[in-house]
């Protein structure tokens, strides 16, 4: 079985997937010239956030209310929520640098938010894929999702090895390691929508 043309879940799963690639681009976007521009990025990311769960709630009562769905339910709300895991650690990032009043992000930052922003771009594509019915094209974007979770592997690695040999504040470096880590989070978390992408299409192709 699959999507209809015009079907209720594929409307939401593509708002949502809308929603998330538009937050992407303006954390990735915005920039942060002092203190006071923390407090405007971390309240319009907690906006995106909340419009964010409200299509997941949105997913949940149109499954409770249908009799038959496109895919399985489990599958549409798990892919629902695996793109709302990556809005939440966006949400979270923002307020990490508002909390610690960071205003410069450093270059391994830059490249985080570049792969993750190259990683939502691919979850948007491919759920344009899942709603024309075109399931098995839906496969090189959970393999290129995955190759920049890899990619930050890799820069978490080294935005912490840098970090321990240049900063000497204590404070400083638990603040840019957590994060480094939150960044690598999302990057997990967009492998985590490739993962549920990959489930549906071996059940449904």
């Amino acid at each position: 079985m699959a999507f209809k043309k015009n079907d209720k879940f594929t409307a939401l799963l593509s708002e949502i997937a809308a929603n998330l690639k538009e937050s992407t681009n303006y954390f990735t976007d915005y920039k942060l010239k002092n203190v006071s521009d923390l407090k405007t990025f971390s309240e319009s990311m907690k906006e995106y956030e909340s419009k964010g769960d409200t299509y997941i709630h949105s997913v949940i009562k149109e499954l409770n209310d249908a009799f038959i769905t496109p895919i399985e339910r489990e599958d549409i709300l798990h892919l629902s929520n695996s793109m709302d895991d990556v809005l939440d650690g966006l949400e979270h990032c923002a307020a990490l640098f508002e909390m610690y009043s960071i205003t410069d992000a450093d270059d391994y930052m830059l490249q985080f938010t570049s792969a993750i922003q190259s990683s939502v771009i691919e979850i948007e594509k491919a759920i344009t894929l899942l709603a024309a019915k075109k399931l098995l094209q839906i496969r090189e974007h959970a393999i290129a999702i995955k190759d920049y979770e890899s990619k930050c592997d890799g820069i978490l690695r080294q935005s912490i090895k840098h970090l321990f040999s240049v900063e000497k504040d204590p404070i400083r470096i638990i603040q840019y390691k957590e994060i480094y880590e939150t960044l690598e989070d999302i990057a997990d978390s967009c492998q985590g929508v490739a993962n549920t992408l990959e489930t549906i299409i071996m059940k449904n192709a």
